[in-house]
């Protein structure tokens, strides 16, 4: 495995460490910047809606140069936005921190996992992807109770300049870690660029990895109260709880990149099935310990890990090209933002199960929409086939 490849991840980590700072100290960040609760939830929100709106039209404007130059511009503009959040004096201040983060957080996705692609063997695309990706499992592991570690005992201002400061050194990697390459795959200009979306089936992928991540987070977004109010932990032991699921999402996202070339379509359908298990079981048996636990450790093993093959089926059925990884990604966001606002819509109507059921029914859609490519791998004579490596790129 190239050494980028790691060097990637150190910078998906200082993105993802940014964007789930917040979750973490909003206490703090309420009487700091003179806001409400709810106020400083919206700097979630915002950072969201920024990654899926914003970020593909940065990485059209960042299309033109070479990959590294363009992530290390996008190194500059993130590292201005976490600058600014450590100096925010102010709520408005602090929100348009928040947007120019989540826009230069989003592209540096999109662009990175397209260098990926560009400088890895097309049979091990999909594992180099998982790797890039221990960067998102490992901030969410990692990142996420570090900075808010760094932020209860410092100050909140301390949290952002510590990911100010995990920037700057993923930003030296990069620059001496990552090669100069003058093009990257699929990107042969704006027009080849944008007309791969032409592909009505690229929608349907695209929509894939929105129910995904969609029904994951309408599960996890609401961990914390499900455990507490139906299960019965205490709120202590919620967050190694936690820290457990963070954990089994390291695991099954190196699985599923050991799978996610040879056999990508396979995989998301036997994810998407045990995600519907794992998420029905616990809607139906939350109020007993070891099976919440058990389930909520089983979403981890099958739901966000599904990106290696994700981003795998995205590319071979659009291109490798920066915009592509890109608008998938904002798709992604996407889930994450229907998930939990929807979550919370069935959540006030039905209760604290209600977003499992919700969860449950999304990987189902989720599982329709693969379903038609499961189907032509299929022969009356074999039943579910292998394809040969040159006919999965044109046939997945």
């Amino acid at each position: 495995m190239p050494r980028a490849v790691y060097v990637l991840a150190l910078g998906i980590f200082a993105m993802v460490t940014s964007e789930f700072v917040v979750a973490g100290l909003m206490p703090q960040m309420a009487d700091g910047l003179d806001a409400t609760i709810p106020q400083i939830g919206y700097l979630i929100t915002a950072f969201a809606v920024a990654m899926a709106a914003g970020g593909p039209f940065l990485t059209v404007a960042l299309m033109k140069l070479p990959p590294r130059t363009a992530l290390m511009a996008l190194f500059v503009i993130f590292l201005a936005g976490n600058v600014l959040a450590a100096t925010a004096t102010g709520y408005s201040t602090m929100m348009a921190a928040r947007i120019i983060t989540g826009i230069a957080s989003q592209a540096f996705f999109g662009v990175g996992i397209s260098m990926c692609a560009q400088i890895t063997r097309p049979e091990i695309r999909g594992r180099a992807i998982a790797v890039a990706m221990n960067g998102l499992m490992l901030g969410t592991l990692l990142g996420l109770p570090v900075s808010t570690l760094v932020g209860e005992r410092f100050g909140w201002r301390a949290a952002f300049w510590t990911i100010t400061a995990i920037t700057v050194i993923a930003a030296v990697a990069t620059w001496f870690g990552v090669p100069r390459i003058e093009r990257a795959e699929g990107g042969g200009g704006f027009r080849q660029e944008v007309g791969v979306f032409k592909k009505p089936k690229l929608w349907l992928v695209l929509s894939t990895s929105t129910l995904i991540i969609g029904a994951t987070f309408s599960a996890f977004s609401y961990f914390n109260p499900i455990l507490t109010d139906l299960t019965g932990f205490s709120t202590g032991t919620v967050p190694v709880l936690l820290i457990a699921y963070g954990a089994s999402t390291v695991v099954g996202n190196n699985i599923v990149g050991r799978f996610a070339d040879r056999h990508t379509i396979p995989v998301l359908a036997v994810g998407l099935v045990l995600n519907t298990l794992f998420l029905t079981g616990f809607a139906l048996l939350a109020d007993l310990p070891a099976p919440a636990v058990v389930c909520m450790m089983g979403i981890g093993l099958v739901g966000v890990t599904m990106n290696p093959a994700m981003a795998t089926r995205v590319q071979r059925t659009g291109n490798a090209g920066p915009l592509v990884n890109t608008v998938h990604s904002s798709f992604i966001t996407l889930g994450i933002i229907l998930g939990s606002s929807i979550g919370a819509v069935v959540l006030d109507a039905w209760g604290l199960r209600a977003p499992l059921w919700l969860g449950a029914i999304m990987a189902l859609l989720g599982l329709a929409t693969v379903l038609p490519d499961l189907a032509r791998r299929s022969t009356p004579a074999t039943g579910l086939a292998s394809p040969r490596p040159a006919e999965q790129i044109e046939r997945v």
